[in-house]
């Protein structure tokens, strides 16, 4: 399929996201050497940030490793609204996991936007920082009143939520749950001045690190690089590369599944009256406001699907610039990026140690959209079981637990899902040819005879790879908005030329002559 043209000009050409855009971040250099650290942190987007930052507070020495540059993942694509206002999670807790878990996931993440809010004003550090209140809407009967079981959640766990029948900004609703006291901020910004803090404590990051998924013997833990020439050495490692690096044991593929969501920034003609917005209904929209170049943008968010299980993806950002320019206008759309988050069986993260029997190694993923806070909580939550304090959440985000409701039905459709996935994509029938493409477009193919995926680019080379995924065997697809080959399995993302930008896969696609 060709990249649509755009009805307008208010689209750009390819995606990038506004908080990279306007960041400056420093660069670090490859792990060449062997090192040895108290902690080994594999992942530097927020989580791993984070908690590096606070070990480092408290005297440990630590190491970040990144597969690629700091930040370039999900932390930096994501909308960062930072409220315990996680869509419509309370009631939905309450009934799957009792009302005392529901209150700790509340609790969690309000102590999170507190001690972010601190962070901030400790360090002093200049991130665009605005309290927000956050606002859950709901737009058709129906939604309405899964909005009032919501709020009677709130009540009963003492939320400090409003009911309202009226917002700041001309959106078509019925009903929304106003939460004051939250926050809204620019997530690199005030990254940056950690990382600053890191470094200026001795901790050490290196980029462009790809590690191996296997690991030698026990703690302390030995990381080796993908090509096996330089070793990490720690007594305690912590997975923070959103799809852990390494296994551990927990199965996570078959227990996280990945979902693709998309934002546009938007000049909007009439001025956005502040507050951050979520819909109850589908497909979801979100807004929120921020700033670029002196000017007040709008960031339309929504259109969440599977990865690789999407429509056209350039559609969904059409979707979105026609759903803004209704709102408020559209005078402009400087950026557009997407954005891929892992859900978990029971949409609670998968904070903490890795597995039972795995001591010293810990995991933080499962997010589900809403890392700005969870990250907080789980850096803080490893730090206590790193140093052997007790954490009250620790049980709630145990990546051991196992609810037999909702993970036995939700475990039972994920993988139906995969299975599915798998058989389509091998007995799928490819008619395109790969001379057929036009440039800067791509397309499953039929090349030599066997399904192939191609991409011609605006230079006119052409681009072969293997669309079989190197995690486990599925077809994968490709991403037209993004220009990117997406697994619609587990989630794993490679560029155009089959090198991986997101795993669980570690290895390229094969390229094809």
């Amino acid at each position: 399929m060709n990249t649509p043209s755009p009805s307008s000009q208010a689209l750009p050409q390819y995606p990038e996201s506004l908080w990279r855009a306007s960041t400056k971040l420093p660069t670090f250099p490859q792990l060449t050497e062997d090192i040895t650290v108290d902690v080994g942190i594999v992942g530097a987007g927020i989580t791993g940030i984070t908690t590096a930052y606070i070990l480092s507070k408290e005297g440990y020495k630590v190491a970040l490793l990144d597969a690629g540059s700091i930040l370039q993942g999900t932390t930096g694509h994501t909308t960062a609204k930072i409220t315990t206002q996680h869509g419509l999670i309370y009631d939905q807790l309450i009934q799957t996991l009792g009302e005392a878990q529901a209150s700790k996931y509340y609790h969690a993440n309000n102590e999170a936007l507190q001690w972010i809010t601190q962070t901030v004003k400790e360090l002093q550090i200049s991130c665009e920082w605005q309290p927000e209140d956050a606002y859950v809407y709901a737009e058709s009967e129906q939604s309405a009143g899964k909005l009032q079981k919501e709020f009677k959640a709130y009540e009963k766990l003492a939320i400090p939520g409003l009911w309202k029948e009226h917002l700041p900004i001309p959106l078509q609703m019925k009903a929304a749950i106003q939460l004051p006291g939250q926050a809204q901020f620019h997530p690199l910004e005030y990254l940056k001045t950690l990382v600053e803090a890191i470094i200026k404590a001795g901790g050490k990051i290196y980029e462009h690190t790809t590690v191996s998924n296997k690991l030698e013997g026990d703690r302390p833990f030995t990381v080796t690089t993908l090509d096996g020439e330089h070793h990490m050495t720690c007594q305690h490692l912590v997975s923070a590369s959103h799809f852990p690096f390494s296994d551990g044991g927990g199965f996570f593929f078959s227990r996280l599944y990945a979902e693709r969501s998309y934002v546009v920034a938007m000049k909007p003609e009439t001025p956005f009256a502040g507050g951050m917005y979520i819909s109850v209904d589908e497909p979801t929209r979100s807004l929120r406001s921020a700033s670029w170049n002196g000017e007040q943008v709008v960031l339309v968010g929504g259109e969440s699907h599977k990865t690789g299980q999407g429509i056209c993806t350039y559609q969904h950002y059409e979707n979105l610039e026609q759903f803004g320019e209704k709102v408020l206008g559209n005078k402009g759309i400087p950026f557009r990026w997407s954005t891929q988050d892992l859900v978990t069986l029971d949409k609670v993260p998968f904070i903490g140690q890795i597995t039972s029997k795995a001591e010293g190694m810990y995991v933080a993923t499962g997010f589900a959209k809403w890392g700005m806070t969870t990250s907080a909580v789980a850096a803080k939550l490893i730090t206590d079981q790193i140093q052997g304090r007790d954490n009250p959440y620790s049980d709630l985000f145990s990546p051991s637990r196992f609810n037999a409701n909702p993970d036995v039905k939700n475990f039972v459709v994920q993988n139906a899902n995969v299975a599915k996935e798998l058989i389509t994509g091998k007995v799928g029938i490819v008619y395109t040819q790969a001379d057929e493409l036009e440039k800067d477009s791509g397309s499953v193919v039929k090349h030599h005879g066997k399904r192939a995926g191609a991409y011609r680019d605006p230079d006119g080379n052409l681009h072969l790879v293997d669309t079989t995924c190197t995690h486990m065997g599925c077809e994968v697809e490709w991403n037209e908005g993004e220009r990117t080959w997406d697994c619609p399995c587990h989630g794993s993302r490679f560029g155009y030329d089959g090198d991986v930008i997101e795993g669980p896969a570690q290895k390229p696609l094969t390229k094809l002559s």
